[in-house]
């Protein structure tokens, strides 16, 4: 199944078997609130939340991308990885 907008590779992502890294979790976390959100304006989160830390971080890399852009990027990479997961 190959995914062509972000609603079918939500979906996708859902209908994974198995756990993707963590690494390719904070992409596509980063990616998809890009796409959603535009780029990430609130506080680096404080303290020992290392998981909150890496997500903040990860959203900040897609910073100046277009939700549209973050989008494409999104799907490409869904499509990229479900084979594994499937």
């Amino acid at each position: 199944m190959i995914a062509s907008n972000l609603d079918e590779a939500l979906a996708l992502t859902k209908k994974f078997t198995s756990k993707p890294s963590n690494e390719e979790l904070l992409k596509l976390y980063g990616l998809y609130k890009q796409a959603t959100e535009g780029d990430n304006k609130g506080d680096t989160p404080g303290g020992f939340d290392f998981i909150a830390a890496a997500k903040h971080n990860a959203w900040l890399n897609n910073i100046g991308k277009s939700k549209e852009e973050a989008q494409e990027q999104y799907i490409s990479f869904v499509n990229s990885i479900s084979s594994k997961y499937i």
